[in-house]
């Protein structure tokens, strides 16, 4: 009974660690399988840069992948992935617990017990309290509508909802978490799950200590349990790092801790960031998705540049949400117009074309998931340029022969989503869809826009450009947040088309089949019901065109925090 995740991901790759000691500046592709430049000596200041803004940098509160990688600087939850480049990356391994859970016979009941000695910044110990404290937190969507739902729909929560609204003696309604002692902290599940230790790798087991919680006001001073604490942060402008002089290093054999500070400029435009990465004046572009169509260009074509780049494949995939919600989106007919229509080399070439954009997907799991099948639902006509002729008969079928009318979401900072969405509006005008783009910042777009489900209704907002990334390469952690109907919520929704009881029970059964190859085989019926629906218009899996200039150290792309720099172990000269 259940399934024993981390054997199955040992098993599709093996073990190692950083795959090679690395040196010198590398080669292209290099930090693909090693270590580049690989150093011990700390010192200077890690320079990192981000187009846009964070979702947020409370643990309770954060969705996108960088933020994971960024948040370990300062936060240290229950299990993390390992360090190191390749496959053996995809290992988790304890951080603030001494080993990875037990667990029952059930599955349904995990326990943890904390390193000795580990504290906050303030020199106070950290406790299993806290742990418990920060989980609480995160299910209190009204206050931080960001992040997954895992515990949200995992614990035995019995109708507990936030430690705001918690009047029992100090705040230990949730019956769901048992602290026995500071050192322990025990979860009970209302349905087994053996692949549990993915769940305490999230930023919601990072602690926090309820009194120095201010709710929403947190994000200004998190208090740090890693190497780094907070200097200064300045929402949308700036956020300034310093070293943490209560960390132990003896309790923490994961991070390098190499700076002395780290600063992360936001706001900054995105080739502005590229052109500062090539001439050493920065760092680290945070965000991680790669550089612009500009800067791909010129790494490609000048060899100095390109032996400084990685072209990452990722477990993500870039997609169209058509949200089945809006008309005439409730009609299968004219989501399948959609999938015809698309003309995915167009949106392809936006992101880059195949080397530093990625490959034309054509179903929902990347390869590089595992579970992953390939097909081919709705082939998109000769070059991948879109099936008119399809596209024509599905309008027919939906009663819009015409064409009509809808909206196009993308994120205004990010260039090549808002190119990628221009694409899809000029291929989609071929068969009379007429579809306005409207554009969002990407620090709310999942909380006040694109990811609001009554914002959406209330203005229409069909087609959605997502870009989304595993939480974990396996099914599970790929598809659960995306087309499980549950998790649905008002705000912060990565899943606004995929309303689906079948597809839920399939997800049900895959979490609790033992065997590899069945569990496998039951995501590639979610993947290929979701696509039978037309909920979803795959059309990149993506690469990452990196780059990491010569003034960076100890550089490698971890496949556990897909295919991002693992950003704890840099240095600078």
């Amino acid at each position: 009974m259940g399934v024993v995740l981390s054997l199955a991901l040992a098993a599709c790759g093996g073990t190692g660690g950083s795959g090679g000691s690395g040196g010198g500046n590398g080669t292209f592709n290099a930090g693909l399988s090693s270590v580049v430049n690989p150093s011990t000596k700390a010192g200077g200041t890690l320079r990192f840069a981000n187009a846009g803004t964070w979702d947020n940098v409370d643990p309770a509160d954060t969705y996108y992948g960088y933020s994971w990688d960024f948040i370990r600087f300062y936060g240290r939850a229950l299990t993390m992935f390992k360090p190191g480049a390749g496959r053996g990356s995809q290992q988790l391994v304890p951080d603030l617990a001494q080993s990875l859970g037990e667990h029952s016979a059930d599955f349904k009941t995990w326990t943890y017990k904390l390193k000795p000695g580990v504290k906050y910044e303030d020199g106070t110990p950290v406790r299993a309290q806290d742990v418990k404290y920060d989980v609480e937190r995160t299910l209190d969507k009204s206050t931080f509508p960001n992040g997954p739902t895992y515990f949200n729909d995992f614990l035995d929560l019995q109708g507990y909802t936030s430690p705001y609204k918690d009047k029992s003696p100090d705040r230990l309604g949730l019956t769901a978490i048992e602290t026995p002692d500071d050192n322990t902290i025990i979860f009970h599940l209302k349905k087994p799950f053996a692949g549990f230790d993915y769940f305490t790798m999230l930023p919601a087991t990072i602690p926090v200590p309820p009194a120095k919680d201010t709710g929403a006001d947190y994000k200004q001073h998190v208090m740090s349990t890693g190497p780094y604490k907070f200097e200064n942060y300045t929402v949308g402008k700036s956020l300034t790092l310093v070293r943490n002089p209560n960390w132990d290093s003896a309790t923490d054999p994961n991070r390098k801790a190499l700076p002395d500070r780290i600063e992360v400029q936001m706001g900054v435009n995105a080739d502005d960031l590229d052109n500062r990465l090539m001439n050493g004046s920065l760092d680290v572009d945070v965000a991680g998705t790669g550089v612009q169509a500009a800067a791909a260009a010129k790494i490609q074509s000048n060899p100095n540049l390109k032996k400084n780049a990685d072209a990452a494949p990722t477990t993500r995939l870039n997609y169209v949400q058509i949200s089945s919600s809006v008309p005439p989106f409730d009609n299968i007919h004219c989501r399948r117009a959609i999938e015809y229509a698309t003309d995915k080399t167009a949106m392809q070439t936006a992101n880059g074309g195949p080397l530093s954009g990625g490959d034309i997907a054509t179903h929902l799991m990347p390869p590089t998931i595992l579970g992953s099948r390939d097909a081919d639902p709705y082939p998109s006509g000769p070059g991948n340029h879109g099936d008119l002729a399809k596209a024509k008969q599905e309008l027919q079928a939906c009663g819009k022969p015409n064409g009509f009318s809808t909206v196009i979401t993308a994120r205004a900072e990010r260039l090549k989503e808002v190119n990628a969405a221009l694409a899809l509006q000029q291929g989609l005008q071929k068969v009379g869809i007429k579809a306005e783009i409207k554009k969002y910042p990407q620090g709310d777009y999942f909380k006040l826009y694109a990811g609001n489900t009554d914002y959406v209704k209330k203005n229409g907002l069909g087609l959605i450009m997502m870009s989304w990334g595993a939480d974990w390469p396996e099914g599970f952690g790929y598809l659960e947040q995306i087309v499980d109907s549950r998790v649905i919520r008002p705000a912060g929704n990565s899943n606004l088309g995929v309303k689906d009881p079948a597809v839920d029970r399939l997800m049900d059964k895959a979490a609790v089949t033992g065997d590899t190859n069945a569990r496998n085989a039951l995501y590639a019926q979610v993947d290929a019901k979701v696509m039978n629906d037309a909920f979803i218009v795959p059309f990149l899996n993506v690469k990452q065109l990196l780059y990491r200039p010569p003034n960076l150290k100890n550089v490698y792309v971890s496949q556990g925090l897909n295919a991002y720099y693992d950003y704890t172990q840099l240095g600078v000269k």
